[in-house]
């Protein structure tokens, strides 16, 4: 794909994104709508994504590709579950805030804007890795992400309940996209059209709701706080910048290369925020994160993306 391209398709998500500021500085969308909005992309619409984007007949990977998929996924959060535990020491944050920046590392927004980014400016075949990226998110944060907010001090009952939240639309819908792509199947076609026509709906809808998130955030006010600078240029600058370096070191396919870039500098996302919510916990340091890594993502998304397409 091209630069100018990357660079329009980008273009096309901020104007989206701008329609999402504007319908919440005038009313149109509230935090009712938000929410509700919200649970349909999630739960409906990002899974049709996912399974609409294998049913296309663009993708032309092969069972290895996703094999090295699956190896990349693993060796990629092995990775962040690394860099969560030591960039917040390095960045001196509090003790007690140590825990969110940990989770800023690990679990970004890699389906929410992930998927339908992805959608918009990677090749076909990027999406193989966008949903083993995903799958992974999954098992990884119900299990370890939980744990690092605290999960030893729930009951029984409630590390149970967590775990079950790993059987979640969108997993379920990566996992049998997965199946589809692997055995070759073939849906009937006014179920493959319906899964299409929602899944297109999908960068739509998800950049809307960002802009909503971004218009009710207090963006100015995040904007002081030094550590998240630092992290961007860390973890959404340099460590995208690093994956591209030694996955062409290693001879990966240009695909892989750029979907695991994209993978790498997404921002923040707001799965952490969510869940410690419920906990009760002080999330204005996971608030303040989202809001100015999402914003800059925008930039940084589109020079990483375009200046990998250029060295491959």
């Amino acid at each position: 794909m091209s630069l100018s391209i990357i660079v329009q398709q980008m273009g096309v998500i901020c104007l989206l994104v701008s329609i999402g500021i504007l319908l919440q500085k005038n009313g149109t969308v509230d935090g009712i709508t938000s929410k509700k909005v919200s649970a349909i992309v999630v739960d409906i619409c990002n899974p049709a994504l996912i399974m609409a984007s294998i049913l296309g007949g663009n993708i032309t990977a092969t069972h290895k590709d996703l094999l090295y998929a699956a190896g990349l996924g693993v060796t990629f959060y092995a990775v962040l579950v690394v860099i969560g535990f030591v960039l917040p020491v390095l960045l001196n944050v509090d003790t007690d805030k140590r825990k969110f920046y940990n989770l800023m590392c690990v679990y970004t927004n890699t389906g929410f804007l992930g998927i339908p980014v992805a959608k918009a400016i990677l090749p076909p075949n990027a999406i193989l890795y966008v949903i083993v990226i995903n799958i992974f998110y999954s098992l990884l944060f119900y299990t370890h992400g939980v744990t690092v907010l605290g999960s030893d001090s729930d009951s029984p009952k409630e590390k149970s309940s967590s775990l079950k939240n790993i059987i979640t639309p969108g997993t379920i819908m990566a996992v049998l996209s997965l199946v589809v792509f692997w055995f070759n199947v073939t849906l009937p076609p006014i179920l493959a059209n319906t899964i299409e026509y929602v899944g297109n709906s999908t960068v739509f809808l998800s950049m809307l709701l960002l802009g909503v998130s971004i218009a009710r955030s207090s963006f100015v006010s995040s904007l002081k706080e030094w550590r998240i600078w630092v992290f961007i240029v860390l973890r959404m600058i340099i460590l995208p910048i690093i994956v591209v370096i030694i996955m062409k070191g290693m001879s990966f396919d240009k695909t892989a290369i750029l979907g695991m870039c994209l993978m790498a500098a997404v921002p923040v996302g707001n799965l952490p925020m969510i869940q410690a919510e419920k906990k009760g916990m002080d999330t204005s340091v996971l608030a303040s994160a989202i809001a100015v890594t999402t914003v800059v993502s925008v930039v940084t998304i589109t020079v990483l993306i375009a200046a990998a397409t250029t060295v491959l």
